[in-house]
This record gives structure tokens, C-alpha cells and sequence, in this order.
């Protein structure tokens, strides 16, 4: 017979002090806060997929609240519904979230912040001007991973077409 298990609170969550070993205190539906020694509150989620036991984390506690964590039990049960796996979501959405950051103009500037102090400040200057003029609003905001060397050289021809050899090189860029 399965354990009848309580449905936590907010005072039991926020009264829950830290012991010698990690502890659990389970909400039901596999959800729990597991208690460190260091007073670290984490929610998990244990579940089991094709006959393995899994176990997702949903964050810490306060920043994600008894009622945010029911929540993303729900819907990972509801992903557990039809199949697919709640880890998996979880690692794809991050990946496409910094992949997304990883967007050519961060990368240029990180590099342009990195080296500009080697730089005499005028150059640096131009630098910076010739890549947010002739660089930028063509291939700016694509992610870094994605950009593939015709849409360089797509990019460095529109600059040699104006003439602007010099820009091509300053930028670091050209041959």
C-alpha cells in the first residue's frame, strides 16, 4: 500500500531547518525540497521513464515558490503524459537560450573589450565604428554557431564594394 503523503505548506518549507545530512520533505507526485546542511533549500522532481528513475531540478527555494514548483510538476507530468522527457525539454530550452546570447555582436564586442586596451584609443574607436556600420545590422544578431563563411564573405564583399579596402583590414577581417 502507498504511503499517504501530506501536501507541504509554506510555514513547513520556511520553518525547515538545516540537519548533519541532506533531508527530504516531499510534497507528493514526486516533488520534494531537499534540505542541505548548509540551509539550501532545492526542489526536485523524481519520476521514472521507460522503467528508469529520473530526477529533475526546478531551482531553489524562495526564488521558486511552493506554488511555481507544483506547477512545473504539473507540466512535467504532462510532458511524462505523452512521452518526452522533462530533461531533455529542460536541456534544449537552455541550450537555445545561450546559444541565442551567443550572438555574433556579443562576441565581437567581448572581443573588441578584450583587446582595446592594447589599442591606441583612436583605433580602438574605429574598430568599434566600422564593425557597428559595415558588420552589425547584417549579421549582428545571428548566433556565432550558426554563421557559415559565404555570409562572411557576403559581408567583407559589400565593404570592398564601397571602396572601404582599409575598414576591411582595420576590422580584422580582411586578407
Amino acid at each position: 500500500m502507498a504511503k499517504k503523503i501530506t501536501p507541504l505548506s509554506e510555514i513547513t518549507i520556511r520553518t525547515a531547518k538545516p540537519k548533519d545530512r541532506d533531508y527530504k520533505l516531499f510534497d507528493g507526485g514526486g516533488l520534494f525540497l531537499l534540505v542541505t546542511p548548509s540551509g539550501s533549500k532545492l526542489w526536485r522532481l523524481k519520476y521514472r521513464l521507460n522503467g528508469k528513475e529520473r530526477l529533475i531540478s526546478f531551482g531553489r527555494y524562495p526564488e521558486i515558490s511552493l506554488a511555481d514548483a507544483r506547477g512545473r510538476r504539473e507540466d512535467a507530468r504532462k510532458l511524462l503524459a505523452n512521452g518526452i522527457d522533462p530533461i531533455a525539454v529542460k536541456k534544449s530550452q537552455q541550450q537555445a537560450e545561450s546559444s541565442s546570447a551567443e550572438t555574433f555582436e556579443v562576441i565581437a564586442r567581448e572581443w573588441h573589450t578584450r583587446f582595446s586596451p592594447r589599442l591606441a584609443a583612436s583605433h580602438s574607436a574605429k574598430i568599434l565604428s566600422a564593425l557597428q556600420r559595415d558588420v552589425f545590422p547584417w549579421i549582428g544578431t545571428r548566433p556565432i554557431k550558426e554563421l557559415q563563411a559565404p555570409e562572411l564573405l557576403t559581408v567583407l564583399r559589400r565593404i570592398e564594394g564601397r571602396g572601404a579596402i582599409e575598414t576591411e583590414h582595420s576590422t580584422g577581417f580582411g586578407a
